[in-house]
């Protein structure tokens, strides 16, 4: 499966991954982000319920704080 992360193209052997296994996959462990796939906003309790599919536009942001 093809889609693009961050504006990046992607491949996932897969036909189709939930959030929770592309996170894992991509080894992205902060607990703060916002992930958007085409335009909607995942909320953290559907990760693992979300399906990723072929050609899906995948944004995932960090939310950072310090000072």
């Amino acid at each position: 499966m093809k889609i693009l992360l961050n504006d990046r193209a992607e491949e996932f052997a897969a036909d189709s991954i939930s959030v929770t296994e592309m996170l894992i996959l991509k080894k992205f462990s902060y607990k703060m982000r916002i992930i958007k796939i085409n335009g909607a906003l995942i909320s953290k309790e559907l990760y693992d319920s979300t399906a990723i599919n072929e050609g899906d536009i995948v944004h995932m942001l960090y939310l950072m704080s310090g000072g």
